[in-house]
Parts: C-alpha cells; structure tokens; sequence
C-alpha cells in the first residue's frame, strides 16, 4: 500500500527534512555551548572560592605573627 506522492510532494518532503535537520544540529550546538558555560561557570565559581578561601588563611595566619611578635615584644 505504498502511495507515490506527487514531484512537489516529494521535493517538499525533502526540504522540510533539510530544514529540520539543520534545526536539530543548531539545537545540539546550543546545548554544547550551554554545557561548556556551565562548566566555565563552575569552574571559576570553585578557583573563587579557593582562593578567598587562602586569602583568609592568609590574613588570619599574618594576623597571628603580628600577635606574637607584639607579644614577644612585652
């Protein structure tokens, strides 16, 4: 029971495959930029926190030198 389209059928089939072919391959490079953000964004979200994180241990160990030298000094 296969039924012959007509020659503009057929051609119309096949640009619409084109057409939503191209739309899925624009879909998928959308969805590969999106996740390759999302891993930047989480990257430096964690170098972020790493380095307040130093940054504290920084000041508070700087901050404990001085008392002891303050300390020393009495």
């Amino acid at each position: 029971m296969t039924q012959a389209h007509s020659k503009s059928r057929q051609q119309a089939e096949i640009a619409f495959g084109t057409v939503q072919t191209q739309f899925f391959a624009k879909n998928n490079a959308v969805e590969e930029l999106e996740s390759v953000a999302q891993a930047r964004d989480a990257k430096t979200l964690r170098l972020r926190e790493a380095r307040l994180a130093k940054e504290l241990a920084d000041r508070i160990s700087a901050t404990s030198n001085l008392i002891a030298k303050r300390a020393k000094a009495r």
